[in-house]
């Protein structure tokens, strides 16, 4: 029953990863590298909602897209991590409970 309700609780997040895979693969490629920091902003924006879920994710985002301007300094700027990781990712970017190996 519990992982059935996680599997519910994670629905929102992945939900926002798959609008941030179709963005970066068709309306990102126009663009083309013009991002002054590394990783790019919708990478940050995808990296953010797997790691702190839609809400604060999109927060963090949206604080990285208001650093992004053209007199922006840029370089690294990679998602801040939480300390204790509850939940796995994909290959394709979605997020899934850890496995534990049991049953």
């Amino acid at each position: 029953m519990k992982s059935v309700l996680v599997w519910i609780l994670l629905i929102p997040r992945n939900l926002g990863v798959v609008l941030l895979r179709v963005y970066r693969a068709v309306v990102s490629p126009l663009y083309g590298d013009v991002c002054r920091y590394y990783p790019s902003c919708s990478a940050y924006a995808l990296g953010a909602v797997q790691e702190h879920g839609l809400v604060i994710g999109s927060g963090l985002a949206a604080r990285r897209l208001a650093r992004c301007h053209p007199w922006a300094e840029g370089g690294v700027d990679d998602v801040p991590l939480k300390r204790k990781r509850r939940y796995a990712v994909t290959s394709f970017g979605f997020v899934v409970p850890v496995s534990h190996g049991k049953g």
